[in-house]
């Protein structure tokens, strides 16, 4: 385990559920703020607990309007208490290839860009957000993105 999130992945743990059975954590933050290592370390932590990426649910024509398809995908059968089943989009082919079962675990990650937008909000147990200098972010996202 990551003795440095220990801590956090214990108060984690203690959240009252948020969504259904389920503790909802965002991870958001500027691209190329390190939200998706940070989630991945998080998740580890936390005994490998789903992470969920936003850019899953993104398209090239909505790359932020994706909160109802999360909502009616994934938020809305965690919260009854049943597997959500969502599109992955395929960046390369422009297109939803695949479709991802989601248990309603007792914790799940949700990690990108938008993750802890208000409409989420009142699904999430915590939000935790990702701050690094905008010219390292941009640098970072310019490494990883071309």
């Amino acid at each position: 385990m990551d003795r440095d999130l220990a801590p956090l992945a214990a108060r984690l743990r203690a959240l009252p559920p948020s969504c259904g059975p389920v503790r909802l954590i965002a991870v958001d933050g500027h691209a190329g703020s390190g939200k998706s290592t940070f989630a991945g370390r998080l998740a580890d932590a936390l005994g490998g607990v789903p992470v969920v990426h936003t850019d899953d649910l993104a398209t090239h024509e909505e790359l932020f309007a994706w909160g109802e398809r999360c909502a009616d995908q994934i938020l809305g059968p965690l919260s009854r208490g049943e597997t959500a089943r969502y599109g992955v989009y395929d960046w390369v082919r422009g297109e939803f290839t695949e479709e991802r079962a989601l248990a309603p675990a007792p914790l799940v990650l949700v990690e990108g860009v938008g993750a802890g937008r208000r409409a989420l909000r009142p699904s999430l147990a915590c939000l935790l957000w990702m701050e690094l200098a905008s010219e390292h972010s941009w640098e970072r996202g310019r490494l990883r993105d071309g």
